[in-house]
Protein backbone atom coordinates (compact mmCIF):
# COMPACT_ATOMS: atom_id res chain seq x y z
CA UNK A 1 0.00 0.00 0.00
CA UNK A 2 1.40 3.55 -0.79
CA UNK A 3 2.14 5.59 1.51
CA UNK A 4 2.24 9.58 1.56
CA UNK A 5 4.15 12.54 2.89
CA UNK A 6 2.37 16.33 3.19
CA UNK A 7 3.64 19.10 1.64
CA UNK A 8 2.63 22.76 2.11
CA UNK A 9 0.58 22.84 -1.03
CA UNK A 10 -0.04 19.26 -1.65
CA UNK A 11 0.00 15.37 -0.84
CA UNK A 12 2.82 13.81 -2.23
CA UNK A 13 3.33 10.17 -3.12
CA UNK A 14 6.00 8.65 -1.46
CA UNK A 15 8.40 6.94 -1.20
CA UNK A 16 10.36 7.84 -4.44
CA UNK A 17 13.12 5.78 -5.80
CA UNK A 18 15.60 7.14 -7.11
CA UNK A 19 18.17 5.49 -9.49
CA UNK A 20 21.28 6.84 -10.43
CA UNK A 21 24.83 5.67 -9.81
CA UNK A 22 26.72 9.08 -9.68
CA UNK A 23 27.04 10.48 -6.67
CA UNK A 24 26.68 14.22 -7.87
CA UNK A 25 23.49 13.54 -9.64
CA UNK A 26 21.96 11.77 -7.03
CA UNK A 27 22.71 14.62 -4.47
CA UNK A 28 21.53 16.74 -7.53
CA UNK A 29 18.35 15.14 -7.95
CA UNK A 30 17.53 14.82 -4.28
CA UNK A 31 17.95 19.06 -3.75
CA UNK A 32 15.23 19.05 -6.85
CA UNK A 33 12.95 16.26 -4.47
CA UNK A 34 13.38 18.56 -1.51
CA UNK A 35 12.80 21.71 -2.77
CA UNK A 36 9.55 20.10 -4.33
CA UNK A 37 8.12 19.22 -0.76
CA UNK A 38 9.29 15.86 0.04
CA UNK A 39 10.88 14.53 3.71
CA UNK A 40 14.51 13.04 3.01
CA UNK A 41 13.40 9.60 4.62
CA UNK A 42 11.16 9.42 1.19
CA UNK A 43 13.59 9.19 -0.70
CA UNK A 44 15.42 6.04 -1.40
CA UNK A 45 18.69 5.92 -3.30
CA UNK A 46 19.96 3.15 -5.72
CA UNK A 47 22.88 3.14 -7.31
CA UNK A 48 22.63 -0.41 -9.56
CA UNK A 49 19.99 -2.15 -10.86
CA UNK A 50 20.48 -4.76 -8.48
CA UNK A 51 20.46 -2.21 -5.26
CA UNK A 52 16.93 -0.65 -6.74
CA UNK A 53 15.35 -4.29 -7.00
CA UNK A 54 16.69 -4.85 -3.46
CA UNK A 55 14.39 -1.25 -2.79
CA UNK A 56 11.51 -2.69 -4.68
CA UNK A 57 11.95 -6.03 -2.29
CA UNK A 58 11.04 -4.29 0.89
CA UNK A 59 8.43 -1.73 -0.60
CA UNK A 60 6.87 -0.53 -3.11
CA UNK A 61 7.65 3.03 -4.19
CA UNK A 62 5.23 5.36 -5.64
CA UNK A 63 7.53 7.46 -7.70
CA UNK A 64 10.42 6.64 -9.85
CA UNK A 65 13.70 8.40 -11.21
CA UNK A 66 15.79 6.15 -13.35
CA UNK A 67 19.03 6.86 -15.08
CA UNK A 68 19.28 4.58 -18.26
CA UNK A 69 23.20 3.72 -18.03
CA UNK A 70 23.83 1.66 -15.49
CA UNK A 71 27.17 -0.72 -13.97
CA UNK A 72 24.98 -3.67 -14.24
CA UNK A 73 22.79 -3.19 -17.14
CA UNK A 74 20.09 -0.87 -18.46
CA UNK A 75 17.75 0.99 -16.69
CA UNK A 76 15.04 -0.37 -19.33
CA UNK A 77 14.89 -3.57 -17.25
CA UNK A 78 13.88 -1.88 -14.51
CA UNK A 79 11.27 -0.04 -15.92
CA UNK A 80 9.83 -2.53 -17.76
CA UNK A 81 9.76 -4.28 -13.89
CA UNK A 82 8.39 -1.17 -12.58
CA UNK A 83 5.41 -0.93 -14.89
CA UNK A 84 4.73 -4.56 -14.69
CA UNK A 85 4.10 -4.22 -10.74
CA UNK A 86 2.64 -0.93 -10.95
CA UNK A 87 0.50 -0.32 -14.18
CA UNK A 88 -0.06 3.40 -13.08
CA UNK A 89 3.18 4.27 -11.62
CA UNK A 90 5.46 7.90 -12.85
CA UNK A 91 8.52 6.81 -13.66
CA UNK A 92 10.74 10.04 -14.96
CA UNK A 93 14.17 8.90 -16.93
CA UNK A 94 16.64 11.31 -16.20
CA UNK A 95 19.82 10.37 -18.59
CA UNK A 96 22.17 11.72 -20.32
CA UNK A 97 21.02 9.60 -23.49
CA UNK A 98 19.88 11.23 -26.31
CA UNK A 99 20.04 8.55 -29.13
CA UNK A 100 17.17 6.59 -31.41
CA UNK A 101 17.02 3.72 -29.26
CA UNK A 102 17.68 5.06 -25.86
CA UNK A 103 14.15 7.08 -26.51
CA UNK A 104 12.53 4.48 -27.99
CA UNK A 105 13.39 1.33 -25.80
CA UNK A 106 12.76 3.61 -22.59
CA UNK A 107 9.16 4.67 -23.99
CA UNK A 108 8.33 1.36 -24.45
CA UNK A 109 9.46 -0.42 -21.92
CA UNK A 110 6.56 2.14 -20.20
CA UNK A 111 8.60 5.50 -19.15
CA UNK A 112 6.22 8.12 -18.47
CA UNK A 113 8.62 10.73 -19.15
CA UNK A 114 12.08 11.67 -20.20
CA UNK A 115 14.60 14.45 -19.31
CA UNK A 116 17.96 15.12 -20.51
CA UNK A 117 19.89 15.44 -17.42
CA UNK A 118 21.61 18.56 -19.06
CA UNK A 119 18.28 20.50 -18.19
CA UNK A 120 18.60 22.94 -14.95
CA UNK A 121 17.14 22.02 -11.71
CA UNK A 122 13.61 23.92 -12.58
CA UNK A 123 13.19 21.82 -15.85
CA UNK A 124 13.33 18.79 -14.39
CA UNK A 125 11.54 20.34 -11.17
CA UNK A 126 8.60 21.32 -13.58
CA UNK A 127 9.37 17.47 -15.35
CA UNK A 128 8.61 15.29 -11.67
CA UNK A 129 5.24 17.80 -10.92
CA UNK A 130 4.42 17.11 -14.34
CA UNK A 131 4.65 13.16 -13.48
CA UNK A 132 3.18 14.10 -10.51
CA UNK A 133 0.23 15.54 -11.85
CA UNK A 134 -0.84 12.83 -14.21
CA UNK A 135 1.37 14.12 -17.16
CA UNK A 136 3.72 12.97 -19.46
CA UNK A 137 6.56 15.58 -20.23
CA UNK A 138 9.41 14.80 -22.79
CA UNK A 139 12.28 17.11 -23.17
CA UNK A 140 11.87 19.51 -25.74
CA UNK A 141 15.01 17.97 -27.43
CA UNK A 142 13.50 14.67 -27.15
CA UNK A 143 10.51 14.89 -28.37
CA UNK A 144 11.92 17.11 -31.79
CA UNK A 145 13.81 13.64 -32.46
CA UNK A 146 10.00 11.38 -31.68
CA UNK A 147 8.60 13.76 -34.85
CA UNK A 148 11.76 13.32 -36.98
CA UNK A 149 11.38 9.55 -36.45
CA UNK A 150 7.50 9.03 -38.08
CA UNK A 151 6.78 8.84 -41.42
CA UNK A 152 6.24 11.82 -43.32
CA UNK A 153 2.10 11.71 -44.47
CA UNK A 154 1.60 10.97 -48.47
CA UNK A 155 0.21 12.94 -50.15
CA UNK A 156 -3.63 12.84 -50.57
CA UNK A 157 -4.88 11.39 -53.70
CA UNK A 158 -6.68 13.72 -56.25
CA UNK A 159 -9.89 14.60 -55.57
CA UNK A 160 -9.74 12.54 -51.91
CA UNK A 161 -11.73 14.72 -49.05
CA UNK A 162 -9.51 17.58 -47.44
CA UNK A 163 -9.06 16.64 -43.84
CA UNK A 164 -11.92 18.63 -41.59
CA UNK A 165 -10.68 21.74 -40.04
CA UNK A 166 -10.48 21.92 -36.32
CA UNK A 167 -12.66 24.22 -34.32
CA UNK A 168 -10.85 27.24 -32.74
CA UNK A 169 -11.22 25.44 -28.89
CA UNK A 170 -9.36 22.47 -30.68
CA UNK A 171 -6.68 24.47 -32.39
CA UNK A 172 -6.27 26.21 -28.90
CA UNK A 173 -6.02 22.76 -27.12
CA UNK A 174 -4.02 21.32 -29.94
CA UNK A 175 -1.42 23.72 -29.22
CA UNK A 176 -1.33 23.13 -25.88
CA UNK A 177 -0.64 19.72 -26.28
CA UNK A 178 2.35 20.50 -28.72
CA UNK A 179 3.52 22.20 -25.64
CA UNK A 180 3.87 18.91 -23.35
CA UNK A 181 0.56 19.73 -21.39
CA UNK A 182 -1.36 16.59 -20.22
CA UNK A 183 -5.08 16.91 -20.34
CA UNK A 184 -5.12 17.93 -16.61
CA UNK A 185 -2.74 20.60 -17.14
CA UNK A 186 -4.98 22.02 -20.42
CA UNK A 187 -7.88 21.66 -18.52
CA UNK A 188 -6.73 23.54 -15.09
CA UNK A 189 -5.53 26.50 -17.96
CA UNK A 190 -8.64 26.71 -20.08
CA UNK A 191 -10.70 26.37 -16.91
CA UNK A 192 -12.51 23.54 -18.31
CA UNK A 193 -13.22 20.01 -16.93
CA UNK A 194 -10.96 17.16 -17.90
CA UNK A 195 -13.72 15.32 -19.40
CA UNK A 196 -14.39 18.03 -21.88
CA UNK A 197 -11.03 18.31 -22.75
CA UNK A 198 -10.70 14.70 -23.58
CA UNK A 199 -13.54 15.03 -25.83
CA UNK A 200 -12.08 17.62 -27.42
CA UNK A 201 -8.33 15.49 -28.18
CA UNK A 202 -10.29 12.67 -29.51
CA UNK A 203 -11.85 14.63 -32.09
CA UNK A 204 -8.61 16.05 -32.98
CA UNK A 205 -7.71 12.65 -33.15
CA UNK A 206 -10.40 11.51 -35.64
CA UNK A 207 -10.18 14.99 -37.70
CA UNK A 208 -6.04 14.01 -38.46
CA UNK A 209 -6.75 10.24 -38.63
CA UNK A 210 -4.13 9.80 -35.53
CA UNK A 211 -4.01 7.90 -32.54
CA UNK A 212 -1.84 9.67 -30.33
CA UNK A 213 -0.59 13.14 -28.92
CA UNK A 214 2.64 12.92 -30.99
CA UNK A 215 0.99 11.81 -34.00
CA UNK A 216 -1.65 14.79 -33.54
CA UNK A 217 1.32 17.16 -33.49
CA UNK A 218 3.20 15.79 -36.39
CA UNK A 219 -0.01 15.84 -38.81
CA UNK A 220 -1.17 19.00 -37.83
CA UNK A 221 2.38 20.37 -38.35
CA UNK A 222 2.06 18.69 -41.23
CA UNK A 223 -0.79 20.54 -42.40
CA UNK A 224 0.83 24.15 -41.15
CA UNK A 225 -1.80 24.54 -38.29
CA UNK A 226 1.13 24.66 -35.77
CA UNK A 227 3.90 26.80 -36.21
Amino acid sequence: MTAFITAPESVLPAPVLVVEDEPLLQQRLRGVLLALGYAPDALLFAATLAEARACLAQQPVALALVDLQLPDGNGCDLIVQLRADDPGLGILVVSAWSSEDAILGALRAGATGYVLKERDDVEVQLSIRSVLRGGAPIDPFIARRILELLPVPAPAAVGAAPAEALSEREGEILRLVADGLSNREIAEQLFLSRYTVESHVKRIYRKLAVSSRTGAVSAARTRGWLG
